[in-house]
């Protein structure tokens, strides 16, 4: 019987019970290919998600945790902020991680020693910790950190990441691979979803031709930002900060 961590298994999201109208084990199931349909603007999102790492993380109940980062605090006025970096992370290259890799924050950085930056501020702001949890704000060296690494990167096209073995996230990231193709038009991504070419689309609404039994709206049949389906397992709680499940759908979801 395979061993499920149960440390990854709460850090995926995947401890949550499941809709009972899937029909679904709760238990994640290792392996196979997520594919996805995107428009440009997510396409780009998505990928940076997939290959890189942030310092903090909104899990999909809405709650901030760290992720390259494991601790903070401030001043008192929340300008000048030191955060505390997790020791052991790899990029994707073999390069060692350290503080010396968050320079590239578009603020003031300063490595005070290998696994401790301060980032002081020209304004007070006490929500940093989730800002920094944004789009926009991975940590990028010349490779990523993330949980999958890129086997290829068509620029704004096409991309196909592998999940990278022994990760520091004790094994989250179901599948095997991901992959995401830029869609423009919102009909072509509804017709490759309908079609099974794909299991996950940047859609709002299901073609006309789609058996709505066989999909699920995400975050909910009220506010779709995209569309799963049913080949693919979806925790009941799933991150609304951002589509596609904060972004973060190759981590946090598996096969059925």
């Amino acid at each position: 019987m395979t061993r499920i961590d149960r440390r990854a298994l709460f850090a995926s999201g995947a401890a949550a019970a499941l809709l009972v109208a899937t029909g679904a084990s709760a238990m994640p199931k290792r392996g196979g290919r997520l594919r996805a349909a995107l428009s440009p603007v997510l396409f780009d999102r998505a990928v940076a998600a997939t290959v890189f790492d942030n310092l903090t993380e909104i899990a999909a109940d809405g709650t901030l945790r760290g992720e390259l980062a494991t601790e903070w605090w401030s001043d008192a006025e929340a300008r000048v902020w030191r955060f505390t970096l997790r020791d052991g992370v790899t990029f994707h290259d073999g390069t060692q991680f350290d503080a010396s890799a968050v320079s590239g924050l578009p603020c003031d950085v300063e490595a005070l020693d290998t696994l401790t930056v301060q980032v002081s501020l020209s304004a007070p702001n006490p929500n940093l910790p989730y800002l920094l949890a944004q789009p926009g704000f991975e940590i990028r060296g010349a490779t990523g950190t993330g949980l999958y690494q890129v086997q290829k990167l068509d620029d704004g096209r096409h991309f196909i990441g592998t999940r990278v073995p022994d990760h520091w996230k004790q094994g989250a990231g179901w599948f095997d691979s991901v992959e995401f193709v830029q869609f423009s038009a919102d009909q072509v991504r509804g017709e490759a979803l309908r079609d099974g070419l794909v299991d996950v689309a940047d859609a709002v609404a299901l073609d006309d031709y789609a058996d709505p039994r066989d999909f699920q709206t995400l975050p909910n049949a009220h506010a779709a930002t995209h569309i799963a389906s049913r080949s693919v397992t979806v925790p009941v709680t799933v991150g609304k900060s951002w589509p596609l499940d904060n972004l973060r759908m190759a981590e946090r979801w598996w096969m059925a």
